[in-house]
């Protein structure tokens, strides 16, 4: 009885001892799950932007962030997100970590929608929230705003504008140029044709412009592009038109 006894015992003690291991294993980090890749997602915007992934990872490595090489525990996600927040470009960030030792990063980014060059030579961009960006180490294929354009003018008055013209397949590709006038009137330089499209006041953009498009698509394309050299849609239900002389006609067809 007695060396039955001692085998029970050694045996419960034996199995607590391996059970004891198997549980510290089972919640022992694993040393092995270690980042080795991030995995970055730009969302696309109605304009393309000026972030590409290069960037973010230089910005994760210029911020000491960059996860890759470091034990997945240790990653840290909420400062990760928070830094890259914190950079003009980016709007929002959200970060989870993969079963594949990937951190996975997917930014939303601010969308340039018009280049603004103003009396001052000041240069940047307006984005799609009608807010200034100041980086002038990218290029961008927008619209660009000439003339008398302060920066309120500019993020309360042009983003709007510029948003409408964007969101218009027309118009995203009939207009690269606006010239904004002392008394904060707009002109338009259309892609096509040698004239100025005249706005007025930058109020009822859309109905302006929506007038001045049935006026190319229906008059301009038959009477000729070049036929005037200043269409004005500033008043209500009316398009006026500036005549070229026949001077001026045979100078341009000469050319």
């Amino acid at each position: 009885m007695i060396w039955k006894k001692i085998v029970f015992i050694s045996f419960n003690i034996v199995l607590a001892i391996y059970l004891l291991m198997a549980m510290m294993a089972f919640n022992k980090p694993d040393n092995e799950a270690v980042c080795h890749d991030v995995r970055i997602t730009i969302e696309e915007g109605v304009m393309p932007g000026f972030l590409e992934e290069a960037d973010v990872k230089q910005m994760l490595v210029s911020s000491h962030l960059s996860p890759i090489g470091q034990a997945m525990e240790y990653v840290n996600l909420r400062q990760i997100e928070e830094s890259l927040e914190k950079e003009e470009l980016i709007e929002q960030v959200e970060c989870y970590k993969a079963q594949d030792n990937v951190v996975n990063i997917s930014i939303r980014q601010r969308i340039p929608v018009m280049r603004i060059i103003n009396e001052r030579g000041e240069d940047y961009y307006v984005d799609n929230h009608g807010k200034a960006i100041q980086h002038s180490n990218y290029s961008c294929n927008l619209i660009v705003a000439t003339g008398h354009i302060s920066k309120a003018y500019a993020e309360k008055v042009l983003g709007p504008v510029a948003n409408i013209i964007i969101n218009d397949t027309f118009w995203k590709n009939g207009i690269v140029q606006l010239n904004i006038l002392a008394d904060g009137s707009v002109e338009l330089i259309p892609r096509v044709g040698n004239h100025v499209a005249y706005l007025g006041q930058p109020t009822g953009v859309t109905a302006k412009l929506q007038r001045l498009k049935k006026f190319y698509q229906y008059g301009l394309s038959k009477a000729g592009w070049n036929k005037y050299s200043r269409v004005s849609v500033e008043f209500d239900n009316q398009i006026i038109c500036q005549r070229r002389s026949q001077k001026e006609l045979k100078t341009m067809r000469g050319n």
